[in-house]
């Protein structure tokens, strides 16, 4: 297990004590630690993800359901995939698809030839804080570490031998909570970089945290493009429009079903979304409601389902699945964490009608099973040819969904 690999605040006393003698190499077949019911569910996660487990199991990929046409195959077992960047290969005409991860502090590039299929698998970066995010630029592999943003330079050309690391920007904050980022850059030329609020609900500074940020590819002129976003692990920009759109995760602690998710659009610069005052749109905070009212804010263009985790999106841009899915936003929902039935553990969609969404429904669901998640979706990525890849960090796996003929379907 990863030494600093943060646990949740309320793993609990005996969790505690089960995470130190983890740290420290002292826990053995002889200590007896009884843990509590939410302390065996992280455990669990940490077992399925490859922190604590020593070999890759098969996955149950049958489970998985998908529209009528579609099949699901694993492309590669990636250790705690979490965001991916797709890039040219140095040669060949093949791509290279680079994975981050939360808690193996690894970042990964998956060599794939010119028909997609899977060749070498390269540690290209380790020893990271929370490398979730990964961007491909002009053949530079942009990556966030909590803090940091680093760059590592003609990444193609050096898999074999990784380069150092760059440091593009060191002054992000420096919570855990919720300091895991995913990057991205825009249309604009600009790198996207979300600052999560430190906490499940406080007032924090408003140009340092609850936002999402950006900063010109050698890391200056920081701004701030949009306020009061709790929590984004996703965003894309419109391929019709050029706007940004983007999913946020919802406060804790007000029930099984609610508040929602979201599925936020910003067509501008500096709009405000709402947290701490108000959540998806009309719900207002318990503690902070009183201060605004959910009228001076932008409500989501979708709510999601409460709790699901909404991570990756994308809009769908290619062809080979279907032209009923062209334009559509895919969604990662990595489950829920603290409901009393679980929710989320699937692929979903949102069919638009220019900005307006008219359906919100699953794509691909199964990760769950009789209550268990044997999976986490955390991204989701179009393929050159058009396949959806999906990155799973519990599982530790890249998965492609396309035809079930592998020919385009109409």
């Amino acid at each position: 297990m990863h030494r600093n690999a943060p646990l949740p605040d309320n793993f609990g006393r005996h969790g505690l004590r089960l995470r130190d003698r983890l740290r420290g190499g002292r826990a053995t077949c002889g200590n007896r630690v009884r843990l509590p019911t939410r302390a065996m569910h992280w455990l669990t996660l940490m077992l399925g993800s490859g922190l604590l487990a020593a070999q890759p199991h098969a996955l149950p990929l049958d489970r998985i359901e998908l529209p009528p046409g579609m099949r699901i195959e694993l492309l590669a077992r990636v250790p705690n995939a979490r965001q991916m960047a797709m890039g040219p290969a140095a040669q060949g005409g093949g791509h290279v698809l680079y994975v981050g991860s939360k808690v193996d502090g690894r970042v990964h590039a998956l060599e794939l030839d010119a028909q997609g299929r899977p060749g070498a698998l390269h540690v290209i970066a380790q020893g990271l804080r929370m490398p979730v995010g990964v961007a491909w630029r002009d053949g530079d592999l942009y990556i966030s570490a909590v803090e940091r943003i680093v760059r590592l330079e003609r990444i193609a050309t050096r898999l074999h031998d990784p380069p150092a690391p760059v440091v593009v920007r060191s002054d992000l904050p420096r919570e855990a909570s919720h300091g895991w980022r995913f990057i991205a850059f825009g249309p604009d030329g600009w790198l996207y970089v979300p600052v999560g609020a430190p906490c499940n609900i406080c007032a924090p500074d408003p140009e340092r945290y609850a936002a999402i940020l950006r900063m010109r590819a050698d890391g200056s002129d920081l701004q701030t493009y949009a306020r009061g976003v709790r929590n984004s692990v996703g965003f894309d920009w419109h391929p019709g429009t050029g706007e940004l759109w983007f999913t946020d995760n919802g406060r804790d602690y007000l029930g099984d079903d609610a508040p929602p998710d979201e599925l936020n659009r910003a067509p501008r610069a500096g709009l405000h979304f709402g947290y701490p005052y108000c959540h998806g749109g009309t719900v207002p905070d318990p503690r902070y409601g009183g201060e605004r009212s959910c009228s001076e804010f932008t409500p989501p263009v979708q709510a999601l389902g409460a709790h699901v985790a909404a991570l990756g999106m994308r809009f769908y841009t290619g062809t080979s699945l279907g032209s009923q899915w062209h334009g559509r936003v895919f969604i990662a929902e990595h489950g829920s964490w603290n409901r009393s039935r679980s929710v989320g553990y699937r692929v979903s969609t949102v069919r638009l009608d220019g900005s307006r969404a008219v359906a919100y429904e699953p794509f691909a669901s199964g990760w769950l099973h009789e209550g268990q998640a044997w999976g986490r979706p955390a991204d989701v990525l179009v393929a050159p040819d058009g396949a959806l890849l999906v990155s799973d960090d519990l599982a530790g796996a890249i998965y492609r969904i396309r035809a079930a003929d592998g020919r385009r379907r109409p």
